[in-house]
């Protein structure tokens, strides 16, 4: 299932660990864990989220949580400084469960804005890994100008793949915009954010008991 606005990111979150996959629809469970779920980040680094710019918020339901990235534009054109065409952010998300409990990433909601003008293109690029994997998926998507408003993209993972039980790894998440001017005039730009406020990109969760 791919629910589309504006653009698409092709991003599947089928993270490899030492657990176990389920195969089929990635549904995210309708049973939830009684007990407290949190999140927090513990590293956040690049040119896209200065300290302090970058914060997770677990959802008060327990499906899921969000990332809220404050400041993180790329943009070129315009006199822009080049060296603003590309920004990055990896930042570290640790998931603190009930005991008898474990979770896979189900989906993913990217969202954010755009202003491409006519002749420049944009890029984002994620790579999303666990703490101590070998493996990683890292997809990309173009978006072409001209291109003004939100984009939204949800994706689905294909295969449901569990954190160890009882293991707490660190989610890595991994995201690049770059901005091209192209043939374009003035300034554009492609963001996590928008300039009216805060948009989250969306993680949610399949539960399981152990």
């Amino acid at each position: 299932m791919r629910r589309t606005i504006l653009a698409a990111l092709g991003t599947v979150l089928a993270l490899s660990v030492s657990a176990p996959a389920r195969a089929g629809s990635a549904a995210v469970s309708d049973s939830v864990p009684d007990g407290v779920v949190t999140v927090e980040v513990v590293a956040a680094n690049g040119s896209g989220c200065a300290p302090g710019t970058a914060s997770v918020y677990a959802n008060s339901d327990k499906t899921g949580f969000r990332v809220r990235y404050h400041d993180f534009v790329a943009s070129a054109g315009g006199g822009v400084d080049p060296t603003a065409r590309r920004r990055n952010c990896q930042v570290g998300v640790v998931v603190t469960v009930p005991a008898g409990w474990t979770f896979a990433i189900a989906e993913a909601d990217y969202r954010g804005r755009a202003r491409l003008n006519s002749g420049a293109t944009g890029l984002q690029r994620t790579n999303y890994y666990w703490q101590g994997s070998s493996n990683n998926s890292r997809t990309e998507e173009s978006f072409a100008g001209p291109l003004n408003g939100y984009w939204q993209t949800e994706d689905v993972a294909p295969a449901l793949i569990y954190v160890p039980c009882q293991e707490q790894r660190v989610l890595n998440i991994n995201t690049e915009l770059r901005v091209d001017a192209g043939t374009s005039t003035g300034t554009s730009s492609m963001s996590m954010t928008s300039s009216e406020g805060d948009v989250d990109t969306l993680f949610n969760f399949s539960w399981i008991r152990c």
